[in-house]
């Protein structure tokens, strides 16, 4: 499965920026070994439900740390069998614009 997650906290953030919060969250993911990507809105990550709802769910709470409230926003490709599809999918997006 992949899925792709943002966390959102608020409270307490002198600047009004959330990239502190947003970073400790992104190590959690780059630290747990599972396949993953991040972009300017979203991180993936790629595994089996358990593994990957494990890291999501420590991941927000890193983010949440020193904070009131912490927004959630997950989207899931749940395709059994399959592995491998962090960049499967977008290479094949790839090879259609090469065309």
């Amino acid at each position: 499965m992949i899925v792709a997650f943002s966390v959102s906290p608020s409270g307490q953030h002198a600047d009004g920026g959330v990239s502190d919060a947003v970073a400790r969250a992104v190590r959690v993911v780059r630290e747990s070994g599972l396949p993953n990507s991040t972009n300017a809105m979203f991180t993936n990550i790629e595994g089996e439900w358990d593994e990957v709802m494990d890291v999501v769910k420590r991941a927000v709470a890193a983010a949440g740390e020193g904070s009131t409230r912490v927004g959630l926003v997950l989207k899931a490709d749940i395709r059994p069998g399959y592995d491998g599809q962090l960049e499967a999918k977008v290479d094949r997006v790839e090879r259609r614009l090469a065309e």
